[in-house]
């Protein structure tokens, strides 16, 4: 329902920095597009946008895990059921054991945490084997380490919008890297990188 609301909406989010809403443009950029890995990638940013921009907004959203991290998992799970046809019992199950969240410790904790759990469900989809998704999860977790939260003018708006799009992406990119690759080759566990970024978390200001 937010990624729906999102797409319906144009216009100026609330705030002083005047930020125009992206969504709706994107997705209709992407249904002029042919075909193509472009198309899917943009239609999934649309998605991230939109429920980023219901969050900035005051919309009602889901926090998964957090508020400022709200568009990755929707934007996963809206184009797996609604381009890839992936049925809601299947997506409940991928969804089932997400339980890694983030409240503190900068954006790594917020939209970190949310791609960790994206990239998770999305290997559990695929029907990759646990340790595949564990390397998944990982993989998606240690390539937001270090990212600070700086919000502009302390709104969730900038760079936050943004972010879930590229952690919506990062997601998607972490599943389909770990599909083909054997999962003993990992060399950093997903309990490593959640030390790392905890004890990343108490070091940043």
């Amino acid at each position: 329902s937010s990624v729906r609301r999102g797409l319906d909406s144009e216009g100026q989010l609330p705030g002083p920095l005047k930020v125009q809403r992206k969504a709706r443009m994107l997705w209709q950029q992407a249904s002029r597009m042919q075909s193509s890995p472009d198309q899917f990638l943009t239609r999934i940013n649309a998605y991230a946008f939109a429920t980023a921009e219901e969050n900035a907004s005051g919309g009602v959203i889901v926090t998964a895990p957090t508020c400022g991290s709200a568009g990755v998992m929707p934007a996963l799970v809206y184009a797996l059921r609604h381009e890839m046809f992936i049925g809601d019992r299947a997506i409940r199950e991928a969804l089932r054991n997400a339980t890694v969240a983030g409240a503190v410790g900068g954006c790594q904790a917020e939209v970190g945490s949310a791609c960790s759990m994206a990239a998770a469900g999305l290997a559990e989809l695929y029907h990759m084997d646990l340790d595949q998704i564990e390397y998944a999860a990982e993989v998606a977790m240690e390539h937001h380490l270090g990212l600070t939260c700086d919000p502009i003018g302390g709104l969730v708006q900038i760079p936050c919008i943004e972010r879930n799009a590229m952690g919506a992406i990062k997601a998607y990119n972490a599943a389909v890297i770990t599909s083909g690759t054997d999962p003993y080759s990992q060399r950093v566990s997903l309990d490593a990188a959640i030390a790392a970024m905890a004890e990343t978390g108490r070091e940043m200001s």
